[in-house]
C-alpha cells in the first residue's frame, strides 16, 4: 500500500477516529486505527465494539492496500509532522513507512483482515436533521445524564419521535432535560436510547453549520449518523425507559419570570462559598415582585436580591447551584419562566412552546440563618 495526503487531512481523519478507539481492551487490534486503500477511497476505521466510526480520507492512492497501525502512535506521529504532505507505505510484512519532507518513521501493522468492521445496518427510514439542531440538541441536555452506570438507563438519552416531534430526554435522578424539535418531513414513530458517550463524541465532530445536515438511521440494536465524510455506529442500550410524562405535572402555585443572565451570574458568585464536592444548597425566597438568593458555608455567606414578575404564592426553597447553572447556560432565551408548587416538589424551567423543559428537584436546608 502506497497512500498521499496531506499533513492537514491526515489529521482531521485520525482526530475523528480516535473517538471509537478502545483504551481499555483485551483485544490489541481494538486499539488501532484501520487504514483501508483497498478499493478507490481511502478510509479510517475505529471500533471499541460498542461505538465505530468510519470517515473518508482525500488523498491519492499509488498502490492499494490496507493496514490496522496503534492508533495513539500512529496519532502523535503525525501530529509532529510538518505542515506537508505526507506520504504512508507498507510492505509484504505489514511494516509501515511515515515519510514527511526529511521526518521519517517505521512502525509495525497488523492485517486488517483481522479488525473488527463496522456492523452492516440498512439504512431505512432516517430522520434528516441540521448538524447545528442536532450538536445544541445535545448541548443543551447531555449534562443531565448519570455519571456512574448504576442505572445504564440513565447514562444515556431517550431519542423519541412521536407525531413528527423528535423530543429528546435526559435525567439522571435529580433532574431532567427535555428539548423538542419539529421535525420537516413525516415520519414513523419510533423510541430508542442512545449512550451518552456516543452523543458526546458526535457533538465533538459535527461541523455545527446550519447548512450540513445528518442524517440519523434506527435499528433495533444500533443508531447511525451520516454526516460529512464520516458514519458514525452505536449500540443502543436497552431497555425501557423511565416514564416522564408522571413527573411533569403542569400545576404550579407560583410562576415567575426572571432576567436568565442576571439570575445566572447571581446563582454563580454563591458558588463561590461552595467548595469541591460540598452540597451546599442555594435558598431562594420569592416574595412580592423579588427574588432573595442566600447562600451559608463555613467560608462565608452570600445575600442577594432581583427583581421579578410573579404569580401566585410566596415561597422558600433550596436547591443544589449547580443544577440550576447547568440548565440556565443552556437556555439562549432572554427572560425565562419559573414553575413552583412547594419547598418539596420539582421546579420546572420552560418555554410557553415547552421546546425545552428543565426539571430540578430541591434540597432540603435549615432555615435558621
Amino acid at each position: 500500500m502506497k497512500l498521499i495526503c496531506s499533513k492537514s487531512e491526515l489529521q482531521k481523519s485520525v482526530t475523528i477516529s480516535l473517538k471509537a478507539v478502545s483504551s481499555k481492551t483485551t483485544m490489541p487490534i481494538l486499539e488501532c486505527i484501520l487504514i483501508n486503500a483497498s478499493g478507490s477511497e481511502i478510509t479510517f476505521t475505529s471500533n471499541d465494539m460498542e461505538l465505530g466510526i468510519e470517515t473518508k480520507v482525500h488523498g491519492i492512492i499509488e498502490e492499494k492496500g490496507m493496514v490496522a497501525l496503534d492508533a495513539k502512535l500512529f496519532s502523535e506521529i503525525i501530529r509532529k509532522l510538518p505542515d506537508s504532505d505526507v506520504v504512508i507505505k507498507t510492505d509484504d510484512k505489514l511494516n509501515t513507512t511515515i515519510t514527511c519532507e526529511k521526518a521519517k518513521f517505521t512502525i509495525p501493522g497488523r492485517d486488517g483482515e483481522d479488525f473488527a468492521y463496522l456492523p452492516v445496518i440498512e439504512r431505512n427510514d432516517g430522520i434528516v436533521l441540521s448538524q447545528y439542531t442536532l450538536k445544541e440538541v445535545i448541548r443543551q441536555t447531555i449534562f443531565s445524564i448519570a455519571a456512574n452506570e448504576n442505572n445504564k438507563l440513565m447514562t444515556g438519552e431517550l431519542f423519541e419521535i412521536k407525531d413528527n416531534i423528535l423530543k429528546v430526554v435526559s435525567l439522571d435522578g435529580h433532574r431532567i432535560a427535555i428539548r423538542k424539535i419539529e421535525l420537516k418531513e413525516n415520519y414513523k414513530d419510533r423510541k430508542v436510547v442512545v449512550p451518552g458517550k456516543t452523543l458526546n463524541e458526535i457533538s465533538k465532530i459535527l461541523s455545527g453549520e446550519v447548512e450540513d445536515q445528518v442524517q440519523i438511521f434506527f435499528t433495533d440494536n444500533h443508531i447511525v449518523f451520516e454526516f460529512d465524510d464520516t458514519v458514525v455506529v452505536s449500540r443502543l442500550i436497552e431497555g425501557e425507559y423511565f416514564r416522564i410524562e408522571q413527573m411533569l405535572s403542569s400545576d404550579y402555585e407560583t410562576k415567575i419570570k426572571i432576567n436568565k443572565k442576571e439570575f445566572l451570574n447571581c446563582i454563580d458568585r454563591a458558588t463561590l462559598f461552595v467548595k469541591e464536592g460540598e452540597k451546599k444548597p442555594i435558598i431562594i425566597t420569592i416574595e412580592d415582585n423579588q427574588m432573595v438568593l442566600n447562600i451559608n458555608s463555613q467560608i462565608g455567606s452570600m445575600n442577594e436580591d432581583i427583581d421579578i414578575m410573579k404569580e401566585g404564592k410566596d415561597i422558600m426553597i433550596g436547591f443544589n447551584p449547580r443544577f440550576l447553572i447547568d440548565a440556565l447556560k443552556v437556555i439562549d432565551d432572554e427572560e425565562i419562566t419559573i414553575y413552583l408548587v412547594n419547598p418539596k416538589a420539582p421546579c420546572f424551567i420552560k418555554d410557553e412552546n415547552e421546546s425545552y423543559i428543565y426539571l430540578i428537584l430541591p434540597v432540603n436546608f435549615n432555615t435558621a440563618r
